[in-house]
């Protein structure tokens, strides 16, 4: 296969030709400030307008409760900062959990040193929160919950609605990073007592550098950044005019189609895991095996390590992840598969592939047939899968 097959799309995905094509004038023709009142900015200023109610009508929430910031970390830190800055009178506890993307954890370890409370919860071999971890750890002091819709790694869906549930009987804001979760799980935030989610287009094959905050009507947070009076005062600076009108577009995209589009992605990802099963040995798949984004594959494999798989997938033209963080400098291994029981030597031997609407059974097949040769190819370099064999 002479193409480049890519499956990393849970870090990225790339631009629809739709996506960019509405998304064009607005860097040429139409790059007025929508703040100005003239024409060329009241286009600009609709175009802002219409993008808010795509993103609402994906949600199921009003186009006021829409607020658009640079990414989904953004979205994610003003959430928990400025719920945290606007009710500490009420209390500083904080429940989280410890799967959680950087953006959440971090944001976390930032407000302990400003006084917070914060209650980790753990996750079941699955990467699922216990919930009644989650009641026991309530206390009177507790402002915010903050739990994934979906992990970035591992796949796995939480139980978003009964968590929202909980929440909200017992008068705690809840916020849900959905930046993998949306244009691939059905959303309503209404039905799922959801009052915050973070989202990102470049996840769902919009622009980078754009994401959404949704805040439920009523609930009050202090802003993360001042100036001007944009997004009704509370989030300042010039409106990125071209990436908003392709956010809105891609949601649109995205979520017209939902059905279709999953259920031909949870057919490839379920080929996908029972090939690599089937065809490799000492292999273990990360993540619950149905309750799982429907483009998410991750496994382990024994007695290799996932930084030299990643290199070799690459000679070979495939594109994945993996969750060792040898490439940013650390020696420990991703700490969702630590928290889900893996042991260090095979969390260093994960990888990741995350597939989109535009892979294929042929690309499938292909992958697993290099993951074959590289798989066994590594493994004869280690002393301890040799000496694992000569005991079989």
């Amino acid at each position: 296969m002479s193409k480049y097959i890519y499956m990393d799309n849970a870090a990225t995905t790339p631009v629809k030709e739709e996506v960019l094509e509405a998304m064009l004038p607005y860097f040429t023709e139409k790059y007025g400030n929508p703040s100005s009142v003239y024409s060329l900015g009241s286009e600009s200023k609709v175009a802002v307008e219409k993008a808010r109610e795509q993103v609402a009508k994906a949600l199921g929430a009003d186009k006021k409760e829409i607020f658009f910031t640079a990414s989904g970390s953004e979205s994610d830190n003003w959430a928990i900062k400025g719920i945290a800055y606007n009710r500490r009178n009420k209390g500083n506890h904080i429940i989280t959990s410890k799967i959680e993307h950087h953006a959440v954890l971090n944001t976390c370890k930032y407000l302990e040193k400003q006084g917070f409370e914060v209650t980790y919860l753990n996750v079941d071999s699955d990467g699922v929160v216990d919930l009644e971890e989650l009641k026991n750890s309530i206390k009177d002091t507790t402002i915010l919950i903050t739990i994934m819709f979906a992990n970035n790694e591992i796949g796995t869906i939480q139980p978003i609605k009964e968590i929202g549930q909980i929440a909200k009987e017992n008068d705690i804001v809840f916020h849900t990073d959905a930046v993998q979760a949306v244009g691939s799980v059905e959303i309503d935030v209404k039905d799922l007592n959801v009052d915050l989610l973070s989202l990102s287009a470049h996840k769902f094959h919009g622009p980078k550098g754009i994401g959404v905050l949704y805040v439920r009507q009523g609930v009050r947070l202090d802003n993360l950044i001042h100036g001007g009076g944009q997004e009704r005062s509370k989030r300042a600076g010039t409106e990125n005019v071209a990436s908003i009108v392709g956010l809105g577009k891609a949601i649109e995209l995205a979520t017209g189609n939902l059905e279709e589009k999953n259920k031909k992605l949870s057919a490839l990802r379920d080929s996908l895991i029972e090939k690599i099963e089937s065809k490799i040995d000492y292999v273990k798949l990360n993540g619950h095996r149905t309750k799982r984004l429907p483009g998410n594959v991750n496994v382990s494999f024994q007695f290799i390590e996932g930084e030299s798989l990643l290199l070799m997938l690459d000679m070979n033209k495939i594109a994945g992840s993996s969750g060792s963080a040898c490439t940013s400098g650390a020696l420990d291994p991703s700490h969702v598969l630590l928290a889900i029981g893996l042991d260090h030597e095979t969390a260093h031997g994960s990888l990741r592939l995350s597939l989109s609407e535009f892979n294929t059974e042929e690309e499938i097949d292909f992958v697993v047939e290099k993951l074959v040769g590289i798989v066994d190819r590594l493994r004869q370099m280690s002393p301890l899968y040799e000496k694992i064999k000569g005991e079989k």
